[in-house]
């Protein structure tokens, strides 16, 4: 237990940003939907996201052939062949997006001091959240992961590897066909434990102005992080392909915020 706190100490002072935009997910994910789905909505995620690194480091699915360099291994928290850090970002990943596409898909409400989604309970459940999410998801990791590929240039440093070369700047196609089916089971998983345990009790959450805005200023916040990276290490193309992705959604997000019903 000692080894394993000393651990994630270690990983907290190695990768303070993943902690940082884990910090803001679990305030804004327990404000919207209070801390019993958050514990459910993190544990689910990282457990499906750890599955899937772990089968697909050994099998190839459902990202592709590729390895972790264990360089880190007693600099970091690893379980098993993973950084344990990996696997748990998909946690804020996941949540953001979800987040993001409840406030696109739900009529918007303009309060004096608020602007709040209405009735963000059915948001979660409907099936065009478990499309809209999920596509958001993996367009984080259209930016994240060239940039990732190439963290010995940043301070990442070199963590992975893929054992054929990608199209995608590096990025084989079949990992982008992952994050499709690791969103959806992630995203598909947390509706039907809502349907099952939450439909007719609801969960404690946090009263307080615009936390409906949290969730998707998290999402902007790490595109706009990922595409930060990529012009501090002169990758200008991954850069502008990430700036002409995020653009159009946050031109969404903004035109539903001045588009929404006042009150």
């Amino acid at each position: 237990m000692l080894d394993f706190l000393y651990l994630l100490f270690l990983t907290l002072l190695l990768r303070p940003y993943v902690f940082i935009f884990l910090a803001v997910y679990l305030f804004a994910a327990i404000a919207q939907m209070g801390l019993a789905r958050t514990v459910i909505f993190t544990l689910l995620a990282y457990s499906i996201a750890f599955l899937s690194e772990f089968s697909s480091t050994r099998i190839g699915f459902p990202y592709g052939f590729y390895s972790y360099i264990q360089t880190t291994k007693g600099q970091e928290l690893w379980v098993s062949n993973v950084p344990f850090m990996d696997s748990l970002s998909y946690s804020f990943l996941s949540y953001c997006s979800l987040s993001l596409a409840i406030f696109l898909n739900r009529p918007i409400m303009r309060k004096k001091n608020n602007i709040q989604i209405h009735s963000f309970e059915k948001g979660i459940l409907q099936k065009n959240t478990l499309f809209y999410a999920t596509l958001l998801f993996v367009l984080l990791d259209v930016i994240i992961d060239p940039v990732a590929l190439r963290g010995s240039r940043w301070f990442l440093g070199q963590i992975y590897h893929y054992h054929d070369h990608g199209l995608y700047f590096g990025v084989p196609l079949s990992n982008f066909a992952g994050w499709i089916i690791v969103g959806f089971c992630i995203i598909y998983s947390f509706q039907f434990i809502n349907r099952r345990f939450f439909l007719k009790s609801s969960s404690k959450t946090i009263n307080m102005p615009y936390k409906d805005l949290l969730g998707p200023l998290l999402y902007f916040s790490v595109m706009l992080f990922n595409i930060f990276i990529a012009f501090t290490i002169d990758e200008y193309l991954i850069g502008s392909c990430g700036l002409l992705i995020t653009g159009p959604i946050l031109m969404l997000f903004i035109k539903k915020i001045t588009a929404g019903k006042k009150e």
